[in-house]
């Protein structure tokens, strides 16, 4: 009898115990991704499978409900504006003569985002594209 109980006490232990580790993706908006967020984890691969490794003092950024961030990436610009869309994140560094790399041809930086209740990830999908679906994770600070 003692066995049962242990085993049905394991067995609730384990169930809910992943039903508050999984974390649904969310439909992110303005209002959503409002806060700051720290660059935590990158998915990297080099050629073979991906895997996630730990970013130290990542870069931070700041979403506004107003649809404006700041962030720490470019020392040359640190603030623009930004816009989701269909879990599509836009972010347009407003600085003059500042470009980069991972622009599209309208100057914006775009990423498909997968937002969940405290980090998201985001996957480039303009400028120079990581070959291997690199992505960044943030988790959420403030």
């Amino acid at each position: 009898m003692k066995y049962k109980t242990y085993l049905i006490t394991a067995l609730f232990s384990i169930f809910f115990a992943c039903d508050e580790n999984m974390d649904e993706l969310i439909i992110a908006n303005e209002t959503l991704i409002a806060g700051t967020w720290e660059l935590t984890e990158a998915h990297i691969s080099a050629g073979g499978p991906q895997y996630w490794i730990d970013i130290e003092n990542g870069e931070e950024i700041e979403f506004f409900e107003n649809g404006t961030f700041t962030s720490n990436r470019y020392l040359e610009c640190t603030q623009g504006s930004f816009s989701i869309d269909e879990n599509n994140l836009s972010l347009k560094y407003e600085c003059d003569d500042f470009s980069s790399d991972s622009e599209n041809e309208d100057g914006f930086i775009t990423y498909n985002l997968k937002f969940y209740s405290h980090y998201f990830i985001l996957t480039r999908t303009s400028g120079a594209i990581c070959i291997e679906g690199c992505s960044s994770k943030y988790q959420s600070i403030k």
